[in-house]
């Protein structure tokens, strides 16, 4: 472990996602790590304090800062996502799906659940690139399908997806490493990728080829291919199968949704965002402006997000502390949150963690 104090930028983020981070920060606090907390002026702060939801100030506090830890944004705060995921080209989104006991899973035997999605993260449909099909008239494009050129499918809107060789490679080797450090911590070492490669063999086709390619660069680990809807189904009938998955970006956005359900709901869904240089962390839910200001949020995914962001720092054991802290509270079954059945306040969720540490 570096002697280097770490800076962590902090974004709250809107509604009630304050209300998990805070008591995530104070738990952390109680690991007493080498962390230097730095909170720039986002959102409304950042408009009263410098006229602009994404000042320079904060712009500088993220390039100086080892990681940022993010709330969930419901648009205040998006401007600052915006920079942390293209900005910082942060391509792989880590997204676990661990059961544990406790968790309120719709399954009868979620035993064994244990398993990640790699969710390509900058290219697919999310580069935003829309329009009317008018402007691809003169492209004269005929569609493979309707067997007729796409401008008589007009009046009509487009969305352009994108898949690259680099972008693919990348995020697929991301993948394979993860798979192979998790085979040297017991899991079973394989890598699942999905696409829609029979519908869309141009973009899918090249996302399924080029990590192809890659698997065979790690033969000690085992690869297998899927269609995306055939994926679907087995992540549902056999979860415990799955071990590193990787998806392109909408797929991914999805899948990874659902394999939350599968352990407990979204409370329980951590997320990394990974790049060559920068990462950051959030929880994969939304903001809950619903429950804003009550008390009741579940900050477990806070706190698993937060334990991910301790571990790329290096801090390995602080990291598995704060977690099985967070398991025992919910093996235990007194004190949980309500989404889980409980009737805890975050508060008191929180506090029953910090008696574990």
């Amino acid at each position: 472990m570096s002697e280097r104090r770490k800076r962590i930028v902090v974004i709250e983020g809107e509604d009630a996602a304050p209300e998990a981070m805070r008591p995530t920060v104070e738990l952390i606090d109680q690991l007493d790590l080498a962390i230097d907390w730095v909170r720039p002026p986002v959102g409304d702060e950042g408009l009263a304090q410098h006229g602009s939801i994404f000042p320079a100030e904060a712009r500088e506090a993220i390039d100086s800062s080892d990681t940022t830890l993010f709330g969930s944004t419901s648009g205040k705060s998006a401007l600052a996502l915006r920079y942390l995921r293209w900005g910082k080209r942060t391509f792989a989104n880590v997204r676990p799906a661990r059961w544990f006991k406790g968790c309120r899973s719709p399954l009868a035997r979620p035993e064994g659940i244990d398993f990640v999605i790699v969710r390509e993260n900058l290219e697919d449909l999310y580069l935003g690139i829309e329009g009317d099909v008018d402007a691809l008239s003169p492209l004269n494009l005929v569609s493979t399908t309707e067997q007729r050129p796409l401008a008589e499918l007009a009046p009509g809107r487009f969305a352009l997806k994108l898949i690259t060789p680099m972008g693919t490679e990348r995020v697929a080797r991301f993948a394979f490493e993860l798979a192979r450090l998790r085979k040297a911590r017991g899991h079973p070492g394989r890598v699942t990728c999905a696409t829609k490669y029979n519908m869309l063999p141009q973009t899918d086709g090249l996302f399924r080829k080029v990590t192809e390619e890659v698997a065979t660069d790690y033969p000690e680990l085992e690869f297998q291919s899927f269609i995306v809807d055939d994926f679907a189904r087995r992540l549902i009938a056999a979860p415990q199968e799955l071990d590193v998955v990787l998806l392109p970006n909408l797929y991914g956005d999805l899948l990874s949704d659902a394999a939350a359900g599968l352990i407990g709901g979204l409370g329980l869904a951590a997320s990394g965002c990974y790049g060559k240089d920068y990462a950051y962390f959030e929880s994969a839910h939304g903001s809950a402006p619903d429950i804003a200001g009550q008390n009741r949020i579940n900050p477990t995914a806070t706190i698993f997000s937060a334990a991910m962001m301790l571990e790329h720092l290096g801090f390995d054991e602080p990291a598995q502390r704060l977690v099985q802290a967070v398991e025992a509270v919910y093996a235990e079954g007194r004190v949980l949150p309500p989404d889980q059945g409980g009737r805890a306040s975050t508060t008191e969720f929180c506090q029953a963690v910090a008696k574990r540490l």
